[in-house]
């Protein structure tokens, strides 16, 4: 069996940033198990698999695994996956629109946009809140945490440099559970300035997580009385975007880039 691959680079300009992806077009689904194996295969923060969606609701149904596990929403593979569908498969509704339905995290939507792509994204609150057990393991101590129970802390820190220099234990925290850390502080070239810890999910240090930013796009909004504001996650790799904040979306805007189109082989 062969399957159409793209890899392509999200949030970023150029190759070899931004976040990577894996996006896996596919006429109906395969079992979850095998779809779980590519994942691993692929080895990157996401795979993402398309399925054109039957009942009419949106373009195509999306999910997204990781090389450990499936998880509830995932950003960057999304904006991958629009990428694709404009660039390469074509055959949607419409050509600067594109829909997903998803399993746990409704219907989403991407636009093209003069600067790339902006995809919507459900916002994910937070508010204060302690978890003292994940401060002591982060490497610093933050100045506020906010946290949502769906797995989401927020851990603000008082300077770019405090957030660029953290060294947590991942370890320790891999064993909380799959929560995403995200530390973040006001930016020298950008508004904000984040990065992003996914032990438990198999993601140790995340290149650039669109999640993520659902939950910063509502708390900085609100800490810089603004509504839009710009975005850089300071991984290996960096990542930039900008953040809108409309109702209870939160729209990340960036462009991506194919690095690799080919094949994927699957055997039995």
């Amino acid at each position: 069996m062969k399957i159409p691959y793209w890899h392509v680079d999200a949030f970023a300009d150029r190759p070899f940033a931004g976040n990577q992806a894996a996006v896996m077009p596919l006429a109906s689904w395969l079992p979850d198990g095998v779809l779980q194996a590519i994942g691993e295969e692929n080895n990157f923060a996401e795979t993402a698999f398309l399925v054109p969606d039957a009942t009419g609701e949106a373009d195509y149904e999306l999910r997204w695994f990781t090389p450990a596990c499936e998880i509830r929403l995932c950003g960057h593979a999304t904006l991958a996956s629009g990428h694709v569908v404009f660039t390469a498969l074509g055959g949607h509704r419409d050509a600067d629109r594109v829909t997903f339905r998803t399993r746990k995290a409704g219907i989403l939507e991407m636009q093209r946009v003069a600067a790339g792509y902006e995809l919507a994204l459900p916002v994910i609150p937070t508010e204060p809140g302690e978890w003292p057990e994940a401060v002591a393991l982060l490497g610093a101590t933050p100045s506020e945490v906010w946290l949502n129970p769906d797995r989401y802390g927020i851990y603000l820190f008082d300077s770019e440099d405090q957030v660029r220099a953290l060294d947590p234990d991942l370890r320790g925290l891999g064993a909380l559970g799959d929560d995403q850390f995200i530390c973040t502080a006001r930016g020298r070239d950008t508004d904000v300035v984040s990065r992003v810890f996914v032990p438990g999910g198999g993601v140790d240090e995340d290149s650039f997580t669109g999640s993520a930013h659902a939950a910063l796009t509502a708390f900085w909004a609100y800490k810089l009385g603004r509504d839009s504001f710009t975005a850089f996650q300071a991984s290996a790799r960096g990542g930039h975007a900008t953040c809108r904040l409309d109702g209870d979306k939160a729209w990340l805007g960036g462009p991506c880039v194919t690095v690799v189109e080919g094949s994927f082989y699957l055997a039995g």
